[in-house]
């Protein structure tokens, strides 16, 4: 049993499908030819296969037995796919969402994947770059560098990707330096002026050392205008840059090193109104603006959001090949730094900002043996060592309009909250002792310092046996241990924060707000304090009106940014420990030259997502707050009996849970000449999936107890006439909620979970007519779409109030097109478009911040062309 290998010094070691030389073509959807390196994409040419590393060792995609995507370089080049968030257009199971910064991303791949708003909730979908794991997406969002191919894995990998792979893999290979001197430039022009510019060059530096650069340049105007201010946003402004060595010391040896630096400066993301609900008044009474078109993309804002993204380090991966055995290293160290300022109320009213400095060092070391006998077993053996360390400082600003917007929400008359007349808020500053003018009116709302330290090792292997030519079983184990270690600090300035309702109407009704005389007066007169306490947790109403009632719990809406409890502390220690043992089983059988079979059992892990956010709270075991949030009513707690408790605490969530998953996966892969048929069919759950949700103010992270996905993937190719490529790539996905009962929308047992359409399609249609001068017209269209579905299961303010009615909705139908003559000097130029038909659809919707009952969403891009001048030499 062979493996296809590269070898040494420029030479590769082979071992193909005995019929694989006379087929045709050998990729599904996305992927025909790869325009690699010279020397390698030659081969790959003459052999008609592709070379994927799925499986850590390198296999054509024929004898893959798992369910893989390909995306070839030259793919990328004729649709202009330019970054991860375009890749979804031609790999129909993954999922691509920009959320409210342009570093904040989702994967979804089957419908399994976490949102990456939060630093400290790892994504399901591991991201790799030449091997190199990227923890967070917003390392992993610039400009594909010269890239040979992208392999999207569907379903869990963690066998051989223990860190964050439950839910699927995104490996990005790029090209590597090259002995021969070549390389190319780029310049594309497109509607809303945008420039790309890219370029490379590689060569040889000696006999056993060559070398490459490469660099690229993204600007473009914004999709979307904040028409107050007269300014673009949701706009392109990044570049970055690469370098790399190969070093061939002898011909069992190969080193390749990389350093890149990829700079992010962008204005980011257009957000329009969808429902303006009742707060909206509140925003025009301020003299604020609010968007009124959604897909107008016009947007009013009080300043213009900034985001800048500083992503750089560097990887060394050593390979050395010993008779049937070889070693390979990879050693990587990167950084990343996050900043961004936004305007988190998304009105032109001088509401509330956010700003969020993070920086994250990661370290990563992976180490593996393989083995290529003749005999009928061979291995595969490694480990992976983990090392990450996350700092945060984030706070929220008080806008100047803050306290003027709340007092008119609060029933006050908006000429006299504008005109200074004493108000609602003066009469609370007085009878709490506050200074005037202090509610709302801090400079900051909150001040935060959050960090975690991640540490994790994993020993992963492989063992195939192939008892008769033909059929292999594969057994696969991984063992991981996780450690995280984090602490969160915060000081929310707020006065009326600090007041707790219930607590001060009990207080003022003793006369004491010292907790030893209400205990001791609750225990004397339990009647006489049953019936404070009634009082004091009844809201005003019609039929309890004052004094029958506490008149203050109307006002308790206000109070969303309470006192923080810091961890650690005495009774949360900020840790999370946990480790797991996951396997895989595989048969697969080559049933003939042109048809491979296989059948797969494997499970997946991902360690505890920490919540670092300002909206952390302590787990309903550690604390339980009364009535209102009550610290007097509340029941025994480990936190109330340390003396811990805060006014107006919570129980949430400080972590969710290890996610783990399984899947059982049958599949075919057939290949004939002019024709090519995949096939996988799953079953596919998670048990503990990490739920991250937007309420209006706050997120919550919490585990689903299980959410599971059926379906089937397929994929063909048909050459029906020569230069003629035809694809059809399906996936169909029936996604459920086995048991998620403390979601923040209630009890989702037995719902299907949203945002998951029941299918998605990804077709084109490249057409290469090749002239007697060797030049060639390439011409390519392809269609993407996504079958109508709930874009959510609710929203927690908006769908709730509604008895969870009225759920937005997406359907998705891109059309894009490319012509690119290449002329045989070297010379490309072309034309190409994407979303033609203008297709307008809603990405993602959310409870708008801090406006009960409005709804604010994100727009899709809209329809962009432009020209390409390519020169390759």
């Amino acid at each position: 049993m062979k493996f296809i290998r590269t070898g040494s010094a420029g030479s590769t070691r082979i071992a193909l499908l005995s019929g694989a030389a006379a087929l045709a073509f050998a990729i599904p959807s996305a992927a025909f030819a790869q325009d690699a390196d010279e020397e390698f994409a030659e081969e790959e040419f003459d052999s008609n296969v592709i070379v994927v590393t799925a499986t850590k060792r390198e296999q054509t995609l024929q004898e893959t037995p798992i369910s893989v995507s390909v995306t070839s370089g030259e793919t990328l080049e004729n649709a202009q796919i330019r970054d991860v968030l375009d890749l979804q257009s031609v790999t129909p199971s993954l999922r691509v969402s920009q959320l409210q910064t342009a570093s904040a991303s989702t994967f979804i791949i089957r419908g399994f994947g976490n949102g990456d708003n939060n630093f400290g909730i790892e994504p399901s979908v591991g991201v790799f770059v030449d091997g190199v794991f990227r923890s967070r997406s917003a390392g992993a969002l610039s400009d594909l560098p010269n890239v040979q191919r992208i392999e999207v894995l569907n379903g869990p990998q963690s066998t051989l990707f223990g860190k964050n792979a439950s839910a699927g893999v995104i490996s990005v290979v790029t090209r590597e330096p090259q002995f021969t001197f070549g390389g190319s430039v780029e310049a594309s022009y497109g509607n809303f002026n945008a420039i790309v510019l890219k370029g490379d060059v590689t060569g040889p530096i000696s006999d056993n050392i060559a070398f490459s650069i490469d660099g690229s340049y993204n600007q473009r105007d914004g999709f979307g205008e904040i028409v107050n201010l007269d300014e673009d946003i949701n706009d392109r402004n990044r570049w970055s840059a690469r370098g790399q060595l190969l070093i061939e010391p002898t011909p069992d040896l190969r080193i390749r090193a990389i350093a890149d630096y990829s700079k992010i400066d962008e204005v980011c993301c257009t957000v329009g109104n969808l429902v303006n609900g009742p707060t909206g008044a509140g925003i025009l009474a301020v003299g604020g603006q609010l968007p009124t078109d959604f897909f107008s993309r016009e947007v009013f804002l009080n300043f213009v959001p900034e985001n800048e993204v500083d992503n750089y380090g560097g990887s060394v991966q050593v390979d050395w090949e010993t008779g049937p055995l070889s070693v390979t290293s990879i050693t990587s160290y990167r950084e990343l730094q996050n900043y961004f300022l936004t305007d988190i109320d998304f009105t032109s009213a001088d509401i509330a900002t956010e700003t969020r400095e993070q920086d994250v060092e990661t370290f990563t070391q992976e180490l593996r043996i393989a083995s290529d006998f003749d005999g009928p077993i061979n291995f595969l053996l490694g480990g992976f060592y983990f090392d990450e360390k996350i700092d945060q400082v984030s706070g929220v600003q008080n806008g100047s309009q803050i306290r003027n917007f709340f007092e008119i929400l609060a029933g006050e008359d908006p000429v006299a909250v504008l005109t200074g007349q004493p108000t609602l808020f003066n009469g609370l500053e007085a009878a709490f002792g506050f200074p005037q003018e202090s509610i709302f009116n801090t400079p900051l709302l909150t001040s935060e310092e959050f960090g975690m330290d991640n540490t994790a090792w994993s020993v992963f292997g492989t063992v195939d046996f192939e008892p008769a030519d033909g059929l292999v079983f594969t057994a696969g184990f991984n063992y991981t241990d996780d450690k995280k270690d984090f602490a969160l600090s915060q000081t929310s300035f707020d006065p009326l924060a600090q007041v707790n309702f219930v607590d001060a109407f009990i207080a003022g009704a003793i006369g004491s707000a010292d907790p030893a005389v209400i205990g001791a007066f609750a225990q004397a007169n339990p009647a006489l304090f049953g019936q404070i306490a009634t009082l004091a947790t009844t809201p005003c109403s019609i039929t309890a009106p004052p004094p029958a009632c506490n008149e203050l719990l109307a006002l308790q809406a206000f109070q969303f940014q309470p006192p923080f409890l810091d961890i650690p502390n005495s009774v949360e220690d900020g840790k999370t420990r946990d480790d797991k043992f996951t396997y895989l089983l595989r048969a697969a059988y080559q049933v003939s030259n042109e048809v491979n079979v296989y059948a797969s059992y494997a499970t997946g892990f991902k360690a505890s997502s920490v919540n670092l956010s300002r909206d952390s709270r302590p787990l309903n075991s550690d604390f339980v707050a009364g009535p209102f949030g009550s610290t007097i009513l509340a029941p025994s707690s480990p936190i109330l009996s340390a003396g811990l408790a805060v006014p107006n605490l919570a129980s949430g969530s400080r972590f969710a849970g290890p996610e783990e998953a399984e899947v059982y996966e049958v599949g075919l892969k057939a290949q004939w000449p002019g024709f090519g048929f995949n096939m996988a069919v799953f079953d596919q759950s998670i048990d503990g999936f990490q739920s991250f949700a937007f309420t209006g103010t706050g997120f919550a992270l919490r585990n689903a107890g299980k959410q599971s996905v059926r379906g089937f993937e397929i994929d063909t190719n048909v050459q029906p006439t020569d230069g003629l490529i035809l694809t059809f790539a399906a996936t169909h996905l029936d996604p459920l909620f086995d048991s998620f009962p403390g979601s923040v929308l209630g009890d989702l047992t037995g719902e299907r979970p949203a945002g998951i359409p029941a299918w998605a399609i990804a077709t084109s249609a490249t057409y290469t007519h090749e002239f007697a001068s060797g030049d060639a017209l390439v011409t390519r269209i392809d269609y993407n779409h996504e079958s109508a579905t709930d874009i959510n299961n609710g929203l927690p303010t908006f769908n709730t109030a509604l008895g969870n009615t009225q759920i937005f909705r997406r359907e998705v139908n891109l059309l894009n097109a490319s012509i690119t003559f290449k002329m045989n000097s070297g010379l490309e130029f072309g034309v190409w478009g994407r979303n033609l038909t203008d297709d307008e659809f809603i990405t993602t919707v959310f409870d708008s911040v801090a406006q009960s009952g409005s709804v604010s969403g994100y727009p899709n891009a809209p329809r962009t062309y432009g020209g390409v001048v390519r020169f390759k030499f």
